[in-house]
């Protein structure tokens, strides 16, 4: 009796390991196996806090046409796929200005009064809100000369950036 109530505790127990190994695992390390895509050369890139979305700031009109005087965030969700009818809040740490934000499709949002040229050490914080899903980034200004290669990107490859 003891024997069969032994068996039954272990079987039990490779149950559950098995169960939360299939199902669940740790979301933690499940986002920073997401792999994101950054499309262009001379972009800043990011991937939100906890895994949800990426973010690529598009600084000018080089690669591609987003207006003058404006920046363009494209931003993506977890299958690496366009985010549409995202809230998106930006904050340009010493801005004067607020920055408003158009949604113009295909995952990309235009964003004006806010200028990554501005002299002095700054931070850009990008927060994206899609249905229940909330999360963001923060860019600090100004950058390193050196952007990261067109590519596929998740949070380990991202650390110590």
């Amino acid at each position: 009796m003891k024997r069969n109530r032994n068996l039954i505790i272990i079987l039990c127990c490779m149950a559950i390991t098995l169960t939360g190994q299939a199902f669940g695992g740790d979301a933690a390390s499940d986002s920073r196996k997401t792999k994101f895509t950054k499309h262009f050369k001379e972009t800043y890139f990011a991937i939100t806090d906890k895994g949800e979305f990426s973010l690529e700031i598009l600084p000018d009109e080089k690669e591609y046409k987003i207006g003058r005087n404006v920046i363009g965030i494209v931003i993506h969700d977890k299958k690496d796929q366009d985010v549409e009818g995202a809230a998106l809040v930006i904050i340009a740490e010493g801005s004067k200005e607020k920055a408003s934000v158009k949604e113009k499709g295909e995952g990309l949002y235009i964003v004006s009064n806010v200028d990554l040229r501005q002299p002095g050490a700054w931070k850009l914080t990008v927060q994206v809100k899609k249905r229940s899903l909330a999360d963001g980034a923060t860019f600090a200004f100004p950058a390193g000369s050196a952007f990261l290669p067109q590519g596929k990107y998740d949070q380990e490859s991202l650390s110590g950036r």
